[in-house]
């Protein structure tokens, strides 16, 4: 590093980092700041290259311009799917020989098992064999498990709460088109639907913040958030069933300034408003948990480990409850009541949107806004936020997330799938993490049927659309050609950072400058040539 001394000091601190002006100029560039180095083999000629693969980073924080891209992917995904004109045609291929011939071998040693069973003989190594066959039969392309589900699933009663209204229930048809509608002129509309959800009040807030604290009903709060993909779930299902049709949709989770996740929802098709804000005030969803009203531990006084046992009661010394016992006492208990019910609360906005309309793009981007933030980075950071975003997080602390969390320790169950070294109140999962304010699902909420296509298929789109534009167009490669592997760290093979970085910038640059001269020369002979670019 080499600069004029003879410059003063206070000059000298304002000139710019030059490995900060990199990085930028990386983000400039769309370029990945954060590449994972692979080993690629390539198993036709024997060689084998390192190459840098984009960390796929969706926060912003993390890598700018791969959660832009991601952004960017998932505004397409939604733009696609959303006014789709003819039905997605999802046929799984017809299973190949090899595949056939799994299944069938399954069946032969599943047959051995069975009979050295009830022989009485160990069985050890048989399922051993069968687990083996198992991963062999997903690995060579078929999906699931051939003995389908092999433990038993726990029912309650589907009969609706008293307290909630009914929904109407139409014949469903074998489509996931919304209805078309035709104007005098002869043209055919087909309107589909943004819609937002929240939950109900916890109590009266000013610009996010509660206007009383200590009335603020944050346990309620809390639980909601933990729960809310179940309410949104449901909610699904009860729309499908009175629209009649296989409704297809695109959904995003933000939160509200007063901390609460609410959803915004591109819903392909039409119904009623009315029927939309009946739908939201009929769905709920019931918690059957064991219940959380009585601490049994607390502070210095926790269960204690025992390898081979489980978690033991220090006073005497039995063991607790496992997740299964609790569930099943509370199974036999005719009077229990669920954990919590949660509901969406009454403010639903409901919008009707036409194909190719500016209030459809504004849609889109209003749905994908804050997929590049945390929720909690999208919040304002002022001090009375601050507080009410760790008056939230306190009530989080000790709320059970899932049948797995450590703090059901604190009530004397012992989590699902217990293991040493749990401890109430420390819980790693995501729901307890400040960033994400109690909400453990996923940010995107996508059917199966949206735009028929993987986002991994969305992705190669934009990769053949860029590929084609720039000439490069050619066989598809054999996806079994190469091997990766990762590469140690500190491999000398691999360039340093910055290197690296600076080369796919120099390899941008190239791209783009090509690109600049395509469509320099398209415009000059169609005007209209360049109209169709992908964002």
């Amino acid at each position: 590093m080499t600069y004029d001394r003879a410059l003063p000091r206070a000059e000298r601190l304002r000139m710019p980092w030059a490995r900060d002006v990199a990085l930028e100029v990386a983000k400039q560039h769309g370029v990945c700041i954060r590449p994972v180095a692979l080993k690629r083999l390539d198993t036709t000629t024997g060689q084998s290259e390192i190459i840098d693969v984009p960390c796929g980073a969706t926060m912003e924080a993390v890598c700018p311009p791969c959660a832009k891209r991601n952004r960017q992917l998932r505004m397409a995904q939604c733009r696609e799917g959303w006014h789709l004109d003819h039905e997605p045609a999802i046929t799984p291929d017809e299973p190949n020989d090899e595949q056939r011939w799994l299944v069938e071998f399954r069946a032969d040693m599943q047959a051995r098992r069975d009979a050295a069973e009830q022989a009485g003989d160990d069985t050890t190594d048989l399922d051993a064999v069968l687990a083996g066959l198992d991963d062999e039969i997903n690995t060579a392309g078929m999906r699931g498990h051939v003995l389908g589900r092999t433990t038993g699933k726990r029912t309650r009663s589907t009969r609706r709460r008293q307290d909630a209204p009914d929904l109407p229930r139409r014949k469903m048809a074998n489509t996931t088109l919304g209805r078309t509608f035709t104007g005098s002129d002869g043209k055919i509309y087909r309107p589909s639907l943004f819609v937002t959800l929240t939950l109900p009040s916890y109590g009266k807030v000013r610009d996010g913040v509660p206007v009383n604290p200590g009335t603020y009903d944050y346990a309620r709060a809390a639980r909601d958030a933990l729960h809310f993909s179940k309410l949104v779930d449901r909610f699904v299902q009860n729309l499908r069933r009175v629209a009649g049709y296989d409704v297809q949709y695109f959904a995003t989770v933000e939160p509200q300034k007063r901390l609460a996740p609410h959803l915004h929802m591109a819903i392909r098709g039409t119904l009623p408003r009315a029927e939309i804000k009946q739908i939201a005030a009929a769905t709920y969803h019931q918690v059957w948990w064991p219940p959380v009203d009585q601490v049994v531990f607390d502070g210095e006084h926790l269960p204690v480990w025992q390898d081979g046992a489980g978690y033991l009661d220090p006073d005497t010394g039995e063991l607790l409850p496992t997740w299964d016992e609790a569930l099943d006492q509370l199974d036999a208990d005719e009077d229990a009541e669920p954990l919590h019910v949660i509901r969406f609360g009454d403010q639903v906005d409901v919008k009707g949107v036409l194909s190719g309309t500016p209030d459809a793009d504004q849609c889109i981007r209003y749905l994908s806004k804050y997929l590049t933030k945390s929720l909690g980075q999208s919040l304002d950071s002022g001090q009375a936020q601050r507080e009410h975003a760790a008056r939230f997080v306190d009530a989080l602390r000790y709320e059970p997330c899932s049948p797995t969390c450590a703090n059901w320790l604190r009530y004397g169950i012992q989590p699902k799938g217990a293991k040493a070294g749990m401890t109430p109140g420390r819980c790693r999962s995501k729901a307890h993490k400040p960033e994400h304010l109690g909400y453990a699902g996923r940010r995107v909420l996508v059917s199966r049927k949206w735009s028929n296509k993987t986002l991994a298929e969305h992705k190669q789109d934009r990769r053949t659309w860029v590929l084609e534009a720039l000439g490069q167009t050619g066989e598809p490669i054999d996806p079994h050609r190469y091997v990766w592997r990762p590469v140690p760290a500190g491999d000398a093979n691999v360039p340093p950072l910055a290197v690296r970085l600076l080369r796919t910038v120099a390899e941008r640059q190239r791209w783009r400058a090509h690109m600049a001269q395509l469509e320099a020369r398209a415009q000059s002979q169609d005007p209209s040539a360049t109209e169709g670019r992908a964002a």
